[in-house]
C-alpha cells in the first residue's frame, strides 16, 4: 500500500478525470506511474549504454559526416 499526497491542483484535476470517465483514480495514478517507470528505465538504460560507449574510446560521427559519407548530401552542400 502507498499513501500519495498531491498538491491541491493536481488533485483536482485527478478528481475532476475521475468523475468524467467514471474509473478510479487509483487507475489513473497506476498507469501514469508505470508509463513514467518504463521511461526512466528505458532512460538509465540509454545512458549507461552511452556512458560505456564513450569509456570504449570508440570513434564518433557527426551527422554531416554520415550524411557526407552515405551520399545523402545535396552537391552544394559538400
Amino acid at each position: 500500500m502507498l499513501a500519495v499526497r498531491l498538491p491541491k491542483g493536481l488533485e483536482d484535476r485527478l478528481n475532476s478525470l475521475a468523475l468524467r470517465t467514471h474509473r478510479s483514480k487509483s487507475f489513473y495514478v497506476k498507469e501514469a506511474l508505470e508509463k513514467y517507470l518504463e521511461d526512466e528505465e528505458e532512460y538509465q538504460i540509454a545512458l549507461e549504454a552511452y556512458e560505456d560507449y564513450l569509456k570504449s574510446g570508440k570513434k564518433t560521427y557527426g551527422f554531416e559526416e554520415v550524411m557526407r559519407e552515405n551520399g545523402l548530401t545535396d552537391d552544394k552542400d559538400r
